[in-house]
């Protein structure tokens, strides 16, 4: 989609709103974003939806509104199914919330096309400092930063606890986790135990592009290469190889995973998981909440960390971040209201509504994250070991991925082509797409 240059959109959308008062009677100084009394008015677009996650934004709104009378916040509800789209259209047309709620894996073009301010001279040395210097890199692009990642979901192991306790099979940890080669082992005994028709593994692969690359991290994958010259080329080496060759080798060779779940959601398989036919599914970690609302009662299931090779347990995330909207005549006051929202115990509550884990060192500390209930005590210790995904600033990212990768992973996935005639895509027809993006 061509875009109009940040200038013009902001000489269209002036004059789009000069239009607006015109047509309305009002004066610039009659403008929604003041409400009576002077007080500054500020929207705040958020995309949680399950409903314990919209309860906690809600709270704090409504929390921050009471405190400050002079400083406004109205929720918006947004949508993730949406976002981009949406927001693009806001920004073209001067109508952008102040408050811009998006993950950092989508941020890049509106980024770099001066549609969010940047926040380096906004938020607090605390905020700043709370938060490692590897998750603020998921929001910089250029010398700027342009929001605030506060909330990262590892893809962990969902499994049958009772399958593999009868199965005799040891429980990784996070200090002890499964290599990849174990975890191949470990599903040819399960699979042989299980009986005809069932698989100790569903790999859920709806989305292979971002299943491939994060957990590639923790073989020593990284395929995105950034050169002195600042320019990102592609190149598949045989740590690229590990982890997709060994889902690969499950479905393909061992059939140890089901071929069915390739064109699965992780919602689609949890079915399958509950009624036995699946042992272990590799989903994110809010998948949890999805598993104690839908699991039949006497269901014993358990979080398992996925497995390590030559990088450990890491893993590549894309943040859910806060933003501020370059436009937002009222920067310095939204920058307020994102400290607040953000301090280390609010966040610990957005985390648990949205059964993800915070960015915050000191927030990640908190007992309430540090339960065995439910799987938290080992999605906290695998947080530390989370990573920028491989890809995150990358420009021409989502076309490499929409037309080049998915296609790509998902005919290696199903055995219609080879590993070299999965690089030579990835690489060759990859780094013709990136080119175009990086001229100049």
């Amino acid at each position: 989609m061509r875009r109009a240059r940040p200038g013009r959109v902001r000489a269209l959308a002036a004059g789009v709103a000069a239009l607006a008062l015109l047509l309305t009677g009002c004066t610039a100084a009659d403008g929604p974003r003041d409400g009576d009394g002077g007080a500054v008015r500020l929207r705040f677009q958020s995309l949680a939806w399950q409903k314990e996650s919209v309860d906690a934004n809600k709270e704090l709104v409504r929390e921050w509104n009471a405190a400050h009378p002079d400083i406004q916040v109205d929720y918006v509800q947004g949508s993730w199914d949406s976002v981009h789209d949406q927001l693009l259209t806001s920004f073209e047309g001067g109508e952008a919330p102040d408050i811009v709620h998006d993950a950092s894996d989508d941020l890049a073009d509106f980024a770099y096309g001066g549609y969010l301010a940047d926040l380096r001279t906004l938020l607090p040395e605390r905020l700043r400092a709370d938060i490692p210097a590897h998750s603020w890199r998921t929001t910089t692009f250029g010398d700027g930063v342009y929001g605030v990642p506060f909330l990262q979901e590892p893809r962990m192991i969902m499994a049958n606890r009772k399958v593999l306790t009868d199965a005799g099979v040891r429980v990784p940890t996070a200090e002890r986790p499964w290599t990849w080669d174990e975890f191949r082992r470990i599903a040819q005994d399960l699979t042989a135990r299980m009986g005809e028709g069932r698989y100790a593994v569903a790999w859920p692969l709806k989305e292979p592009v971002s299943v491939s690359l994060n957990l590639g991290l923790s073989a020593g994958g990284r395929l995105f290469h950034r050169g002195p010259d600042g320019k990102v080329t592609l190149r598949f080496d045989d740590a690229d190889a590990v982890v997709p060759g060994t889902v690969r080798a499950m479905i393909d060779t061992d059939r140890t995973a089901s071929r069915a779940t390739l064109g699965s959601g992780g919602s689609d398989t949890l079915p399958g998981f509950f009624g036995g036919k699946y042992a272990m599914v590799p989903l994110g970690f809010s998948y949890r909440q999805q598993i104690v609302q839908q699991a039949p009662e006497g269901f014993d299931w358990i979080v398992l960390p996925a497995p390590a090779g030559a990088g450990g347990l890491a893993q590549g995330v894309s943040p859910q971040t806060l933003s501020i909207a370059e436009d937002s005549p009222h920067k310095k006051e939204a920058a307020r209201f994102l400290d607040f929202l953000l301090q280390p115990r609010n966040m610990v509550r957005l985390a648990l509504g949205d059964w993800m884990l915070p960015t915050s060192t000191a927030a990640l500390a908190d007992p309430a994250l540090h339960t065995p209930a439910y799987g938290w005590a080992t999605g906290a210790a695998v947080a530390r070991q989370l990573r920028p995904a491989p890809a995150q600033a990358v420009r021409g990212y989502p076309e490499w991925k929409d037309k080049v990768a998915t296609p790509a992973f998902q005919e290696y996935y199903s055995g219609a082509i080879g590993t070299e005639e999965l690089s030579r895509r990835l690489v060759v027809d990859g780094n013709r797409v990136l080119a175009r993006y990086q001229r100049g």
